[in-house]
């Protein structure tokens, strides 16, 4: 276990690779040069870094009233869809039946899963066997690491992607043209644990959560193979699923006096192969689906589930890697913690040949390592088209 002694071992950024070949279809491994992250409090500004406050101190001014023009951001309400209209309800998959269920359950299941991943790309996944009292006690132990001192937060400030542990506000405040309503934590809980030594506890029940979220996300992948006729292991296998990275990503949106013109995460998908997400008693989850942005109801205890990048490229757009968006309330606090499932970071996704050979298709994708992935989601050049549309062939 590390308490932010070290960042785990990964390969160079320089890398060089050849391209691969498979079957009679031929995938080439890219990797291109990246512009470093920024995800510290700071900004460049005319060649000097300038100091931009953690949302929460902002929100807790007392002289806040409306959203500061460097935070307003449009949304269309014409894309706003029903939450409460059945056909904007999120798949349900029943994990116990997925895991111990008959032979005849968890065919039934595996279907309804690989449905869900075609059609939404999103679903809630209950009956886990992950204790909704490690659940709070995880969202209790991210909310005192946000309401620690400023001072005390500091030491976790960093610019590098990669570090084990890191926190700030927005995403990149250097390239951002908004900045977002939220401050966040993220923590590489695998390959190698990482921890935060404050607050009291939190590394304790960060450990156990880290391997029951992992524990199910196995499974769920196992099950993602099978919907698609391969070994139940093939993914993890093809993925390097024992290497692979999985953060802690806790987020912290607090009241905003102008909802409608502040967004806390805007529009985007996400890089891994699946995300599990918890969050307090306040909503804020859309969804793309159909043209519509949906806020996500999800039963109590629930996990929400997500298939990322990664398992859009292994099946060829078959699976698809939906967009999704955190929007704020000016009610109270909302904390949730998305913790992303990956591949080792030395890795590339590349569309699997058995299923190109059954579709009788060509692959739609080059591949890219996981590591040189990530860079590309944090980069200007994500800001111009979508990471994936950068690799499609």
């Amino acid at each position: 276990m590390n308490h932010y002694l070290h960042k785990p071992s990964i390969p160079s950024s320089n890398t060089s690779f050849k391209h691969l070949s498979f079957s009679k279809h031929t995938s080439f491994l890219i990797s291109l040069p990246m512009a470093p992250a920024v995800t510290s409090l700071t900004e460049a500004s005319n060649g000097h870094e300038t100091e931009v406050a953690s949302i929460k101190r902002l929100a807790g001014s007392a002289a806040l009233s409306s959203v500061p023009s460097e935070y307003t951001y449009t949304k269309n309400p014409n894309e706003q869809g029903d939450a409460n209209d059945p056909e904007h309800s999120i798949p349900t998959i029943d994990f116990a039946l997925l895991t111990s269920g008959s032979p005849d359950q968890r065919a039934k299941v595996i279907e309804e899963l690989g449905r869900a991943c075609e059609e939404w790309g999103f679903f809630q996944v209950t009956n886990h066997g992950v204790p909704e009292r490690l659940m709070k006690s995880m969202i209790n132990a991210c909310h005192r690491f946000f309401d620690l001192p400023e001072e005390e937060k500091k030491e976790f400030q960093t610019k590098n992607l990669l570090d084990p542990i890191r926190c700030g506000t927005s995403a990149n405040v250097a390239i951002e043209k908004v900045r977002l309503w939220r401050d966040f934590l993220k923590v590489i809980a695998h390959p190698e644990f990482n921890s935060l030594y404050k607050p009291a506890g939190y590394s304790e029940v960060s450990l156990e959560y880290s391997k029951r979220t992992r524990e199910v996300a196995t499974e769920i992948l196992k099950g993602i193979s099978e919907s698609l006729g391969l070994e139940a292991d093939y993914i993890a296998k093809a993925m390097n699923w024992d290497r692979g990275l999985q953060i802690l990503a806790a987020n912290y949106y607090p009241a905003c006096p102008q909802p409608d013109k502040a967004i806390g995460i805007p529009p985007h998908t996400d890089h891994g192969l699946v995300t599990l997400l918890i969050q307090n008693e306040m909503g804020g989850l859309e969804v793309k689906h159909k043209d519509q942005w949906v806020l996500v109801n999800a039963a109590p205890g629930a996990f929400i589930v997500n298939i990322g990048d990664q398992i859009q490229i292994l099946t060829n757009d078959k699976y698809k890697s939906i967009w999704h968006r955190a929007v704020v309330n000016n009610k109270a606090t909302r904390i949730s913690i998305a913790v992303p499932h990956g591949p080792s970071l030395d890795t590339p996704a590349l569309p699997i040949p058995e299923l190109l050979e059954r579709e009788g298709q060509a692959p739609k994708y080059i591949g890219m390592t996981y590591e040189k992935f990530m860079e590309l989601q944090a980069s200007p050049a994500a800001l111009t088209k979508p990471c994936l549309e950068h690799l499609r062939i």
